[in-house]
């Protein structure tokens, strides 16, 4: 299994929306809004990368919101 952070910056007043639609994801192990550059965290899990980066590019950066993101894969 593959772990990986997805920091995503979103639209002003949609990080709670995205947080939403996020936890519904079965891929989603857990997502949090926080402060700095970013503004919300979601942490996935998948069988391997590709996944990771078909769930990334395909489901979360279509999402209505989201204006960029940045991934970072767990090495430990």
């Amino acid at each position: 299994m593959v772990k990986a952070y997805v920091l995503i910056e979103a639209k002003v007043g949609s990080s709670t929306g995205l947080m939403e639609i996020l936890k519904d994801n079965p891929s989603v192990i857990s997502a949090s809004r926080v402060t700095g550059p970013y503004d919300v965290i979601a942490v996935v899990q998948e069988e391997d990368l590709g996944r990771v980066h078909d769930l990334v590019t395909e489901q979360i950066h279509h999402l209505d919101g989201v204006l960029r993101t940045t991934t970072s894969v767990a090495v430990g």
